[in-house]
């Protein structure tokens, strides 16, 4: 097994640590952040990081393999579904965007197969599908340090950085949602010719 696809591996272990987190009782803050939401978030900013590692190592050493266009992107949804789903949890962010994100992903899994099935015609990411990519990474990263739920900015209860870092938060929270919506609906432009038989 080659170093990209130990990686990959890597970040899918990590995934159930995270989910173990918030059941050990840690105790304490730092800079008023809870202790168990900065782990949680470190251990999701390594899991990002590998994912960018283990496709560039991959491609720079023409090591790209079966296995890892399988496990590469699945890897990639459990842990963006998990630490969105933790920060539920949390109370944190309302379950319809976790909901939204799932949905589109299930579509974009289904139009995979069945392009694969059909001859392996691959249906190439749009800028849609990046700019999910990318806010939804920041916009997670920083709703984990955020000491409020998404969207309180707007109700006007807080005020100076803390309204500045939930105002970040519940914007690239609402530019993910908008376009995992728009990328889905490119999936499903795309791929349309695949089902008219």
């Amino acid at each position: 097994m080659n170093l990209a696809n130990k990686l990959t591996i890597f970040r899918i272990i990590l995934v159930p640590i995270m989910v173990i987190i918030p059941f050990l009782g840690i105790k304490g803050q730092i800079w008023g952040i809870p202790i168990t939401y900065l782990i949680i978030d470190a251990i999701f900013i390594i899991a990002s990081i590998t994912d960018k590692l283990d496709g560039y190592i991959a491609r720079s050493r023409n090591q790209v393999t079966t296995f890892g266009k399988f496990a590469d992107p699945l890897a990639d949804k459990i842990l963006v579904l998990a630490a969105m789903i933790i920060l539920v949890e949390f109370s944190k962010l309302p379950a319809w965007i976790p909901i939204i994100v799932l949905a589109r992903e299930f579509i974009v899994s289904g139009y995979r197969l069945v392009a694969i099935e059909k001859g392996g015609k691959v249906i190439a990411a749009s800028i849609w599908g990046k700019l999910k990519t990318v806010t939804q990474m920041i916009a997670i990263i920083l709703a984990f340090i955020d000491a409020n739920a998404f969207g309180e900015c707007i109700r006007g209860n807080i005020e100076g950085i803390p309204f500045v870092l939930n105002l970040i938060v519940t914007i690239m929270m609402i530019v993910q949602t908008i376009a995992t919506i728009f990328s889905g609906y490119d999936y499903l432009k795309s791929g349309k010719d695949l089902l008219k038989d």
